[in-house]
């Protein structure tokens, strides 16, 4: 077959076309480039305001599709040498690990190996008992939801001097429940919610009964390494971060010194918490997740199905609704937006995707200090504020 003699021509008209648009998109007035760069102011006067609430280090990246990421950071990685804040540095994403475990969990559902409806009991014979705690009358879904009544007793540092004696200390997730076994629940199965590290723990549990992997190589074989999470994994007992990384710090009391609690190992490694991660991989992530790439349409759709939280908890997230693993929170352009939470000695995690997985947001807070209620709700309020910003600008 001969080519037409007209087809060269076009071709190059195209090209020529598609080049007269990337001109015009990044040279005319009110484009592209502007946009992107109100965005990117936006996201360093967010982030800023964060550190003027008395916050050491703030580290913040949005991702959208088809775009590069944009980062912001404000403070300092550490009060010793005053070194900047990285964008690229590793943190602690404590309760961040709940949405991988439930996305484990529900890639389980979906390969018919486990059912949301199924009791603890049946997984976990004779763990949840006791003290009008009943693994029979408890499911998954309930778990995931946070529905369960199972009450939290964690181990946690009273004082400077009890976290220098206790920060190397580890737990077995059996020890953690028998602790939260010790107490009745805070309401029958399924009659209330509220939020509960003893529900994650279980779920971890119940990851290695139905696949005989821990829950983290299960997190990591299914979700870490698919989407090329480099810099996203569990350190086990290992009480150090990677470099690079900001330093955080907690005041144990007003008026006391701050210090530095970066180096330990925490209760936070048994599914409820316990990943290290970065602002790129927590995008790409929840993008990933909210983009229908790890669950399917039926799993998604039953993570996507919401239940009010509790009034105590709704006065730190306002509008929040509990979903299985994630929070769907309402954003101020309209519609809703997706994420979880997380936070621990200095460390908070921030972030959030659109419904369509097109845009995220992950901002990392490192030594925050918040002596009252108040202070409180003036860092989430800040924090919020930077998430619904990033993902309500130029969409």
């Amino acid at each position: 077959m001969t080519s037409s003699p007209i087809a060269p021509p076009r071709r190059r008209t195209l090209a020529l076309a598609a080049l007269l648009t990337a001109t015009l998109a990044t040279t005319a007035p009110g484009t592209t480039a502007d946009a992107r760069s109100a965005d990117r102011s936006l996201l360093q006067r967010d982030a800023d305001a964060i550190t003027a609430l008395g916050v050491t280090g703030v580290q913040a990246r949005l991702s959208a599709a088809g775009r590069p990421d944009l980062t912001a950071t404000s403070g300092v990685a550490d009060l010793t040498g005053r070194q900047p804040v990285r964008p690229d540095g590793y943190f602690r994403i404590a309760s961040v690990t709940k949405a991988f475990v439930a996305t484990v969990t529900l890639q389980l559902v979906g390969e018919r190996r486990l059912s949301l409806d199924d009791p603890v009991e049946r997984w976990l014979p004779g763990v949840v008992a006791g003290n009008g705690n009943d693994g029979r009358a408890i499911t998954v879904r309930q778990l995931l939801q946070h529905t369960s009544g199972l009450h939290d007793d964690y181990p946690d540092y009273t004082s400077a001097a009890d976290f220098q004696q206790h920060r190397y200390d580890t737990y077995t997730p059996e020890q953690l429940v028998a602790r939260a076994m010790r107490h009745r629940p805070d309401f029958p199965p399924g009659t209330a919610w509220g939020y509960s590290n003893t529900d994650y723990v279980l779920l971890g549990m119940i990851i290695q009964r139905v696949t005989g992997d821990s829950w983290h190589q299960q997190v990591r074989d299914r979700i870490v390494r698919p989407l090329g999470l480099d810099h996203t994994f569990w350190p086990g007992t290992s009480p150090a971060l990677p470099q690079p990384h900001a330093e955080t710090y907690q005041r144990f009391a007003p008026g006391e010194p701050f210090v530095d609690v970066t180096e330990q190992v925490g209760s936070g490694t048994n599914g409820e918490a316990g990943l290290v991660s970065t602002t790129a991989d927590l995008d790409a992530f929840f993008r990933a997740l909210l983009g229908g790439r790890l669950l399917a349409p039926a799993q998604l759709a039953e993570l996507e199905g919401t239940v009010p939280v509790s009034p105590d908890f709704a006065q730190l997230m306002p509008g929040a609704r509990d979903g299985l693993g994630l929070f769907s929170r309402p954003l101020s352009c309209g519609g809703v937006y997706w994420g979880h939470e997380g936070g621990d000695a200095g460390w908070i995690t921030g972030d959030g995707v659109t419904a369509d997985g097109r845009r995220s947001v992950t901002v990392s807070l490192s030594g925050v200090q918040a002596a009252t209620p108040a202070d409180v709700r003036r860092v989430e309020d800040a924090e919020t504020r930077l998430v619904d910003h990033a993902l309500c600008a130029t969409r």
